[in-house]
């Protein structure tokens, strides 16, 4: 769109005293802009502004949780038969998922991989991986499953954004 200009005068709620910029149809369909876009607001410093839509992507992040775990297995003391310590089969025991968890603790998280996907493909993904929800529509998955810029984004952090 070639760089187009309005002026707009701001409307006050009557009830809340908020300002409302209206933005008319014919705006909105010049801009390519619809309910829900989010937009930066840039001061010319002579009084007026540029108003520009914020482009996003969505970035999957995939990562390893590192937990430290304690079991507490009683066992006999002393040798087995192929004169192996007993204490060891505390360890089979942990590792047949048959010992009780004692405590946890969340060691960290490390990044290991993130790409760009579309929103077609997230939702795919989330279809895929989140069965349950296949049914609730695109809006519902975004809001349950997704971080949205408005959920992470102060003003500010990205004023180098184009």
């Amino acid at each position: 769109m070639a760089n187009k200009t309005w002026t707009i005068n701001l409307e006050e709620d009557p009830e809340t005293g908020d300002l409302i910029l209206p933005l008319n149809d014919d705006i909105l369909e010049q801009t390519g802009w619809k309910t829900g876009d989010s937009i930066d607001w840039i001061d010319n410093k002579d009084g007026s502004w540029t108003m520009k839509k914020i482009e996003t992507q969505w970035v999957l992040v995939e990562t390893i949780s590192t937990f430290r775990e304690r079991y507490m297995v009683e066992v006999p003391v002393g040798v087995d038969r192929y004169g192996k310590d007993k204490a060891d089969w505390a360890l089979d025991t942990v590792t047949l998922e048959e010992a009780k968890e004692f405590s946890q603790e969340h060691l960290g998280e490390t990044i290991v991989s993130h790409r760009v996907v579309t929103k077609e493909e997230a939702l795919a993904m989330c279809d895929k991986e989140n069965e349950y929800a296949k049914v609730w529509n695109d809006d519902m998955k975004i809001q349950a499953f997704f971080t949205t810029m408005a959920e992470h984004i102060r003003e500010n952090d990205y004023n180098d954004a184009t």
